[in-house]
């Protein structure tokens, strides 16, 4: 009987260290597929930005992404200043955006297929220059060294770096709220969209409006860039592997919504993360099947709706 106690006793606390050790994997998992989805929501912002206000399906949204990371990239290695590394790299893209509407897609306006097949060209010119530029060995942007340390969450040691990066997330999307729902602009553009003939003859400039709209989109896939570059890879493919992630997203939550762009991040950063970790093997049918159930189930997403 007393050897019977001993092991038992003995047995306990090996029982509560392999609870605590399973809680803390979960709690790190759960921050990992936070964090992750938090880049996918900057990234997928811009994205379901221009199609719900524009309806351009911008299949060059990963070229820009991996475009302003590289230029991030360079100008933090030039200067050694991460802040400036993010406006420089976020600023270009949204240059290049800027030329990009007003140059070639507003030539191909309300000609969905000849807007998807440019944007495809687009991306595969871009990645090539970004070969031929930065070659082809995977880089990653160095993180400020104000928040590149770790720090402890209830017990889970994780980097500060990453959390920065989620709360920057949370600011832009409160921001492009604001930006769709309370303002003026975004008021015009949702006009635009709906009946483009009857703002213009308000004396409203809505070529203006929208070359504005697919800027800051663009400009999201920059900063994206920038930041996502600091705990992901630049690489060639990278540009694809995003833009696949942000489709996944804007098909879970539903073109044009930017509710359904944070919930559908939440949801594919979760998923990708508990998915590499649990079943690495089936990873990607893990990501894949709930965007065909949306699809089968709800063709428009969790939030979206009808386009007119």
């Amino acid at each position: 009987m007393p050897g019977g106690i001993r092991a038992a006793s003995s047995c306990a606390p090996v029982g509560r260290e392999k609870r605590r050790v399973s809680l803390h994997e979960f709690g790190l998992q759960l921050l990992n597929g936070v964090t992750f989805g938090a880049v996918l929501f900057i990234v997928s912002s811009g994205f379901t930005l221009i199609f719900g206000l524009m309806r351009i399906v911008n299949l060059a949204q990963g070229a820009l992404y991996l475009i302003g990371g590289y230029i991030g990239l360079s100008v933090i290695r030039g200067t050694g200043s991460f802040i400036l590394g993010v406006i420089v790299g976020a600023t270009a893209i949204a240059a290049i955006g800027f030329v990009i509407e007003r140059g070639l897609l507003r030539l191909v306006r309300g000609k969905p297929m000849s807007e998807i097949l440019l944007t495809v060209g687009l991306s595969f010119i871009a990645a090539d220059l970004a070969l031929a530029q930065w070659g082809g060995d995977p880089v990653t942007v160095p993180a400020p060294e104000a928040i590149s340390g770790s720090t402890s969450i209830l017990g889970i040691i994780y980097p500060v770096f990453r959390l920065v990066v989620l709360g920057l997330a949370v600011v832009l999307a409160a921001l492009l709220w604001w930006l769709q729902e309370r303002t003026r602009v975004g008021a015009i553009v949702r006009a635009g969209v709906d009946d483009r003939e009857m703002v213009a003859a308000l004396g409203i400039n809505v070529k203006a409006v929208f070359t504005l709209v697919f800027t800051v989109g663009a400009l999201l896939a920059g900063l994206a860039g920038v930041v996502g570059g600091a705990f992901l890879s630049l690489y060639p493919g990278a540009d694809s592997e995003i833009l696949t992630y942000s489709l996944v997203v804007v098909v879970i939550g539903g073109l044009g919504s930017l509710q359904g762009a944070i919930v559908g991040s939440l949801l594919v950063g979760l998923i990708y993360d508990f998915g590499q970790s649990l079943v690495p093997s089936l990873a990607y049918f893990v990501l894949f099947a709930p965007m065909a159930l949306i699809l089968i189930f709800r063709p428009r997403g969790l939030f979206g709706k009808e386009t007119a």
